[in-house]
């Protein structure tokens, strides 16, 4: 049955079912991930049909020469165990073909991801907190920091060029953008987004624990009395300890895995990813 199942893009319109799938498995996108999701890749959605209808989709989003990272990999409940899911897993693999995947998986499925050639490098862990606080110095609005800035800090912590998804991602409606600047220079860079629930920090970035600091309590400030959530690389033990000083909780966890040449990061300048769909 699986070979007969068709399998095609999803359009720029069609996106939204992969984002509200996501919604109901309790993954709480982001209200703009859609676009921003689909402007990173337009080819790198894909799903499988039950005849006209959506039965399984994903996201195998390619980066440069050598990077892809897949997400948003699920199935509609009443069609499980038919061979969906594995079709159009095959289909997104295929066309990140040659490069080095990664993904953040639930840690239940593990094993199925382990079978098709995925290792684990690290586990991330959400953070659910209540947004408050005062204002905070020494952060400026992103908008006043050069593009070039951003893109080029994001090659410090980021497997390949991801400048055309930066682009987008900051420049998203309702999302509150804030950067340190030291001696003219970007030490760190957050951005705390509306989702489905509340409000996620993603991703958020720095040079040393001053800073990140900085930027942690200026996103919290900026939504006050509403839920929080910042998801953290269990590794980078200061932003654990950053996100529990703040009384934030552990809520979900991933299994950050990769096929092929795992990259090189410096886990110490990631405190908060950027989403777990993307990378």
């Amino acid at each position: 049955m699986t070979d007969s199942v068709a399998v095609r893009n999803l359009s720029a319109a069609e996106v939204h079912i992969a984002i509200e799938w996501a919604r109901r498995e309790g993954w709480n996108p982001g209200l703009s991930d859609a676009a921003c999701f689909y402007a990173a890749d337009p080819n790198g959605f894909f799903v499988a049909l039950n005849g006209t209808e959506p039965a399984a989709v994903v996201s195998v989003v390619r980066y440069g020469e050598s990077f892809a990272f897949l997400g948003l990999y699920t199935c509609r409940p009443d069609l499980r165990g038919q061979g969906y899911g594995l079709r159009v897993w095959s289909e997104g693999m295929a066309y990140a073909a040659g490069r080095t995947v990664g993904l953040d998986g639930v840690p239940d499925q593990r094993p199925n991801y382990a079978r098709s050639g995925f290792q684990l490098a690290w586990r991330n862990i959400r953070y659910k907190g209540v947004g408050g606080g005062e204002q905070v110095a020494g952060v400026v609005d992103l908008d006043d920091v050069p593009f070039s800035s951003i893109v080029k800090y994001d090659r410090d912590v980021f497997e390949a060029d991801r400048s055309h998804f930066l682009r987008t991602w900051i420049a998203q409606p309702n999302a509150v953008r804030l950067g340190v600047i030291q001696e003219r220079k970007l030490m760190g860079w957050g951005l705390l987004r509306p989702c489905a629930d509340g409000f996620k920090i993603g991703p958020m970035l720095a040079d040393n624990a001053a800073v990140a600091e900085q930027l942690l309590d200026g996103l919290l400030a900026a939504a006050p009395g509403q839920p929080v959530y910042f998801d953290v690389p269990e590794p980078n033990r200061a932003a654990v300890g950053a996100a529990a000083a703040r009384g934030m909780t552990p809520v979900f966890e991933t299994a950050r895995m990769y096929a092929g040449e795992p990259p090189a990061l410096n886990l110490d300048k990631i405190w908060g990813i950027t989403t777990f769909e993307l990378g």
